[in-house]
C-alpha cells in the first residue's frame, strides 16, 4: 500500500515536473522566436537605411562626374573656341602675305624689263667704250713707239719698283713695332737667364806645361839612351817636349784625358823621385785609373747638380771628359753645364718642359767627348751617342740641331739660343790672331759687295760691321734692304760664334757759306 502510493506520489511528482520542465521550454522558445523576430526586423531595418544611404553616395557621384563632365566640356569648347580664332588670324594673315607676293611679283616682274632694257643700253655704251679705248691704244701707241706688250711690261716694273720700296717701308715699320714688344720681353728673359747663372772658365789648349824643381831633372825624366820618355810616352800616348825653356816640360797630344793622366803622372813621379820604366807603368796605371773615377764623379755632379735622372752611366762618363776638353779656351763640360742652365730658365720663362731642355741643353756638346777618336761633325757624333744610349728624339733633335739644324721643337730652339748666349759673351772664348783677321776682311768683303757701299769698317772684335752708302744712290729703304741682305749673306757663308751686328749709315749733309 505505502509503495503504491509511493509509485503514485512519484508519477505526480514526474508528471508535475515535466509539464514543469515543458511550460518551462515552451517559455524559452517564444523567448527565442522573439528574439529572432526582433533580429530580423533589426536587420530589415539597417538594410532599408544602407539602401538609403548607398543610393544618395550614388545619386551624389553621379552628379560630381556630371559637373566634371561639363566642365571638361566646357574647357574643351573654349581651346576650341581659341583655336578656330587663331586658325582665322593665320588664315587672315597668309591672305595678306599672299597679297604682298602678288604686288612684289607684279613690281618685279616691271622692273625685270626696266633691267633687260638697261642691260642692252650698257652693252651698246660697253661697245662704244671698247672702240674708244681701241683708238686711243692706236693713238698711244703710235705717239709712244711701244705696243701694248711694251708697254705693260713698262708701266709692271715701274709698279714693282715703286711696290718694293713701300713693301719696305711696310715692312720695317712692322718691323719696328714688334720689336718694341718682342725685343723688350726676349731681352728680360735671356737677361734673366745670364743674371741666374754665372761661372768662370778654366782655359786650357792641346798642350800643357810640367814644372820642374831644376833643370837637371829633364836628363833623369829623359833617361838612360831616352828609355824613361819612351816609357812614359808609351804609357800615356803624349808626346813630351823637352826643349830650352828653363825648368819645363811641354805635354801635347789632342786627347785632353791622356793630357790629364800624362800631367798627373809625370808630376807624381817628379814628387817621387824614382823614374824608371816600371815605376812609370805604375804610376801611369794608378793615375789612370784616379782620372777614370774623376770622370764619372764630374759627369754624375753635373748630372746631380742640375736635377735630372735616367741618364745613362755611359753618357755620364762621357760627359764627365768634357772637364779635360776645351773649345776656343773655353771648358766645355763648364759651358754645358751652363747651356742647361740658360736653357731651364728660358724654359720656365716660356712655359715648357724645364728637364728636356736642361737635358738637352746638358748633353748638346756630347759628341766633342769623343770628336778626335769618330769623324764626322760633333752634333751629329753627340746625335748619334745619345740615340745609342736611350734618349728621347727631342733630345737627339735638340742636339742635333743646335748649330745649324732647323728645330722642331720649342725646347730645341731653346738649347741653341742658350748655346749662342754662353759661346758669345766678351771674353769667354779666344781664337787665334790668324782667324780673327780672316773674318774681320771677309766680313768688309761682304759688305764692300754691295752696290752703293761707299766705305765698311768691322768693329768690336768682328761683333759689329758698319757700312757706309751713298745718299744719291741709296734710299732710307734700301738702306734697311741692304742690311737684311747682308746679314743673310753673312749667315750663309760665314762661321762665327755669337752674332755679328749688321749697321748701315745714310747720310745727307748740305754745306753752304755765307759771304
Amino acid at each position: 500500500m505505502n509503495q503504491a502510493l509511493y509509485v503514485i506520489i512519484a508519477v505526480a511528482v514526474g508528471a508535475v515536473i515535466g509539464l514543469a520542465y515543458k511550460f518551462s521550454l515552451n517559455r524559452k522558445s517564444e523567448n527565442i522566436r522573439k528574439e529572432a523576430e526582433d533580429l530580423i526586423a533589426s536587420a530589415k531595418s539597417d538594410a532599408d537605411r544602407i539602401r538609403k544611404d548607398a543610393s544618395y553616395e550614388a545619386k551624389g557621384i553621379l552628379y560630381q562626374a556630371r559637373a566634371e563632365l561639363e566642365k571638361e566640356s566646357k574647357d574643351r569648347r573654349g581651346e576650341l573656341q581659341h583655336l578656330e580664332k587663331r586658325l582665322r588670324g593665320k588664315e587672315e594673315t597668309l591672305e595678306r602675305k599672299q597679297d604682298q607676293l602678288e604686288r612684289r611679283e607684279h613690281e618685279f616682274g616691271r622692273r625685270e624689263k626696266d633691267l633687260v632694257a638697261r642691260d642692252r643700253a650698257i652693252q651698246g655704251k660697253e661697245k662704244q667704250v671698247d672702240e674708244a679705248i681701241a683708238r686711243q691704244k692706236t693713238v698711244l701707241e703710235q705717239l709712244s713707239g711701244l705696243s701694248t706688250e711694251e708697254a705693260k711690261a713698262e708701266l709692271l716694273r715701274r709698279v714693282e719698283e715703286d711696290t718694293r720700296f713701300e713693301s719696305a717701308k711696310f715692312a720695317k715699320q712692322i718691323e719696328d713695332e714688334a720689336r718694341e714688344t718682342a725685343e723688350k720681353k726676349a731681352k728680360e728673359i735671356i737677361g734673366l737667364a745670364v743674371q741666374r747663372y754665372a761661372s768662370d772658365y778654366v782655359t786650357d789648349a792641346t798642350v800643357s806645361a810640367v814644372s820642374l824643381p831644376s833643370d837637371d831633372m829633364k836628363g833623369r825624366i829623359i833617361g838612360r839612351e831616352g828609355r824613361n820618355i819612351r816609357a812614359l810616352e808609351a804609357a800615356t800616348g803624349v808626346d813630351l817636349i823637352v826643349d830650352d825653356t828653363p825648368e819645363t816640360i811641354i805635354l801635347s797630344t789632342f786627347n785632353p784625358v791622356r793630357r790629364e793622366v800624362a800631367r798627373l803622372a809625370l808630376e807624381r813621379l817628379i814628387a817621387d823621385g824614382r823614374i824608371h820604366p816600371a815605376r812609370i807603368e805604375e804610376i801611369v796605371e794608378k793615375t789612370r785609373k784616379e782620372v777614370e773615377n774623376t770622370i764619372r764623379e764630374e759627369g754624375e755632379k753635373a748630372v746631380f747638380d742640375l736635377g735630372l735622372s735616367g741618364i745613362n752611366p755611359e753618357v755620364i762618363k762621357l760627359l764627365g771628359r768634357l772637364k779635360y776638353r776645351t773649345s776656343y779656351g773655353q771648358n766645355v763640360l763648364q759651358h754645358s753645364r751652363e747651356v742647361a742652365h740658360f736653357a731651364g730658365v728660358m724654359a720656365a720663362e716660356l712655359g715648357v718642359d724645364v728637364k728636356l731642355a736642361k737635358r738637352a741643353g746638358l748633353l748638346h756638346d756630347l759628341g766633342k767627348a769623343v770628336d778626335h777618336e769618330v769623324e764626322g761633325p760633333h752634333p751629329e757624333i753627340g746625335a748619334n751617342l745619345a740615340r745609342k744610349y736611350g734618349e728621347s728624339e727631342q733630345v737627339v733633335d735638340a742636339i742635333l740641331s743646335h748649330h745649324d739644324g732647323e728645330a722642331k721643337t720649342v725646347e730645341a730652339a731653346l738649347v741653341a739660343a742658350a748655346d749662342a748666349i754662353s759661346a758669345a759673351r766678351p771674353g769667354v772664348r779666344s781664337e787665334s790672331i790668324e782667324n780673327y783677321l780672316k773674318r774681320l776682311g771677309k766680313l768688309e768683303d761682304l759688305a764692300m759687295s754691295y752696290k752703293g757701299v761707299e766705305k765698311c769698317y768691322a768693329i768690336q772684335a768682328g761683333r759689329e760691321v758698319r757700312i757706309i752708302v751713298k745718299p744719291e744712290e741709296v734710299t732710307d729703304e734700301a738702306s734697311w734692304l741692304l742690311s737684311k741682305d747682308l746679314a743673310k749673306k753673312i749667315e750663309a757663308e760665314m762661321s762665327y760664334p755669337g752674332q755679328i751686328k749688321v749697321t748701315v749709315i745714310r747720310e745727307n749733309r748740305f754745306v753752304d757759306y755765307a759771304k
